[in-house]
């Protein structure tokens, strides 16, 4: 599927780093480097914008590296770009760590995946069918 972007990053285009890849590394476009202090959160932008076709988002996600190494993780995890959005994609990353982190130029700071997703149409009943699970949530399946 070809998908419409404008680069004005100083960055190249998003890629899979391997033939199996479902996410592609979004980079930091900034002028300077941005110092991010424990529980802050700031929205950092990319230098892109896409046009996907209708039916079809873009979902933000974390770096599992950054996450894990350095505890920078993206807030709205994930966060959604829709078919109709124009503008330049921002990710809002937050400091989880009890260290100041600080964001380079260029940085891979989330990973994008391209989805596609259906619109439905609520139909209201009285009843839902039964289910062996029922009403169980939030850990009623076992550890």
């Amino acid at each position: 599927m070809n998908v419409k972007i404008i680069n004005k990053s100083k960055h190249e285009l998003p890629a899979y780093e391997t033939g199996s890849s479902a996410g592609m590394d979004l980079r930091a476009n900034i002028s300077e480097s941005v110092s991010l202090k424990p529980l802050e959160r700031v929205i950092i932008k990319t230098g892109l914008f896409i046009e996907l076709p209708v039916g079809y988002e873009a979902q933000v996600r974390p770096r599992s590296g950054l996450a894990a190494k350095k505890g920078i993780t993206v807030l709205n995890s994930p966060g959604t770009i829709d078919a109709d959005y124009r503008g330049e994609i921002g990710v809002i990353l937050v400091n989880l760590s009890n260290e100041e982190f600080t964001i380079q130029d260029g940085e891979r700071i989330a990973q994008m995946v391209i989805s596609r997703h259906e619109h439905i149409t609520w139909k209201e009943v009285d009843n839902l069918e039964e289910t062996s699970r029922g009403t169980g949530g939030f850990g009623s399946t076992g550890v």
